[in-house]
């Protein structure tokens, strides 16, 4: 992962210079930007995860993620946090992304074909917990991604922790909206849960 950041920071160093002469401000975005990198890599690819199944796929989305992200820094005013920013671009970008992907035909998924990043315990888990962890973690991202796209948008970024507060602010919406819209995200993921 740390390869192809890298590749993409040198990418977009290259885009920086041509688009200013200012040498400050382009090491000033440049520590900026791989600070945020660093900072939110896994949270942009849970969100990225739960909206696209296929990892070539999610790594491409990631790259374009970056990239808005990177021509974006300049614009950043500071009245809103640095997640919150960064999911909005991230969220801005899926949101294309599906609606491309509702226009074309994806045959379905074998279960064991779609990645799930384990996180580690402080307790190994015997292999029986980790299969079954494992399972479970499959089946939430598969049924996450058969929500509509508004579902999908707010129950990833509860998953991830953000307040109502937060997700209002990503999606551009009231936090009543989003109080409303992870309810019944919550009752769909439900009923796509109980009939796996």
């Amino acid at each position: 992962m740390n390869n192809s950041l890298e590749l993409q920071f040198n990418k977009k160093d290259r885009f920086q210079t041509t688009a200013t002469n200012n040498k400050s401000h382009s090491l000033n975005y440049k520590t900026t930007f791989y600070q945020w990198m660093t900072e939110y890599e896994k949270l942009l690819r849970h969100i990225i995860n739960g909206f696209e199944a296929d990892t070539a796929i999610q790594d491409e989305l990631f790259q374009e993620i970056s990239l808005n992200i990177w021509r974006a820094l300049p614009s950043f005013r500071e009245d809103s946090s640095v997640k919150t920013f960064i999911a909005r671009i991230a969220h801005n970008v899926l949101a294309t992304h599906v609606a491309k992907a509702v226009k074309r035909i994806k045959p379905e998924k074998k279960l064991s074909e779609i990645p799930v990043e384990a996180e580690q315990d402080e307790v190994q888990p015997t292999p029986y917990q980790a299969l079954d962890k494992q399972q479970r973690q499959q089946r939430l991202a598969i049924a996450i991604r058969k929500l509509t796209l508004d579902q999908q948008q707010v129950i990833t970024l509860a998953l991830e922790g953000m307040s109502y507060q937060e997700i209002a602010e990503v999606l551009s919406i009231t936090t009543n909206l989003v109080g409303v819209r992870l309810q019944r995200a919550k009752q769909a993921l439900q009923q796509k849960l109980a009939v796996n």
